[in-house]
């Protein structure tokens, strides 16, 4: 069974928007160049049929894995701002050494925006921080072995 993405509407919005371009525009725009790659003439030395060609495999590749992600995902709405939740942007500090500090997204890679690192909900350290307030500390098993703790810092939505 495919596994189910949690996505905020804006991402989910982005998305969709971004598969209909590809699916649309951008196949047209493809299928342009690699007819006038082939009007050049041989097409085992021809560069721009190569080039095109490739093209055409990850936009192909992108839209797969578009159509999976959006076929498979659950839109999730705004957390209160209170609690850890999808789409929060969090800074802790480890455990330990609280001038050790990081921000992430919490959410799908799909979410990501303004440079920040994402953090799965499904990944031992996202399990254990949703849900969770400001001041609260939250311990999870590393998956290299051991016990780690982060205190939430700050919380935004």
């Amino acid at each position: 069974m495919p596994e189910t993405h949690e996505l905020s509407q804006t991402a989910h919005d982005r998305l969709r928007a971004e598969f209909e371009q590809l699916t649309t525009v951008g196949r047209v725009d493809i299928a342009r160049k690699i007819e006038a790659a082939r009007e050049l003439g041989d097409l085992s030395e021809n560069g721009d049929y190569h080039a095109a060609k490739d093209e055409q495999g990850k936009m192909e590749t992108r839209i797969a894995q578009l159509s999976a992600l959006l076929n498979n995902c659950r839109i999730v709405e705004a957390g209160d701002g209170t609690r850890v939740a999808v789409g929060s942007v969090i800074t802790v500090a480890h455990d330990g050494d609280p001038d050790d500090v990081e921000t992430y997204l919490v959410g799908s890679i799909e979410e990501r925006h303004d440079g920040l690192d994402v953090i799965s909900p499904a990944s031992p350290m996202g399990a254990a921080i949703i849900g969770a307030s400001v001041g609260d500390t939250v311990s999870f098993e590393s998956p290299a072995g051991g016990t780690l703790a982060v205190q939430i810092v700050s919380l935004e939505q």
